[in-house]
């Protein structure tokens, strides 16, 4: 059975996600991510990450 007026989302297993309207669940077709920059990558970033932390390490023992 088929029902065109539903109120809640059946697929939601919390309450208050079951109140929510099923438009709000939805993702558009032509939504696509950001790409990210090269210094947000996983290994440039952490890279970038640790060499500051190192420099910044290695540096305050000198002084």
């Amino acid at each position: 059975m088929q029902r065109k007026l539903v109120q809640t989302s059946e697929g939601a297993r919390h309450p208050f996600r079951q109140a929510l309207a099923p438009h709000v669940f939805a993702v558009p077709a032509e939504w696509k991510p950001k790409p990210l920059k090269w210094w947000q990558r996983e290994d440039a970033h952490l890279f970038v990450v640790s060499f500051g932390a190192f420099f910044t390490v290695f540096y305050t023992f000198i002084a």
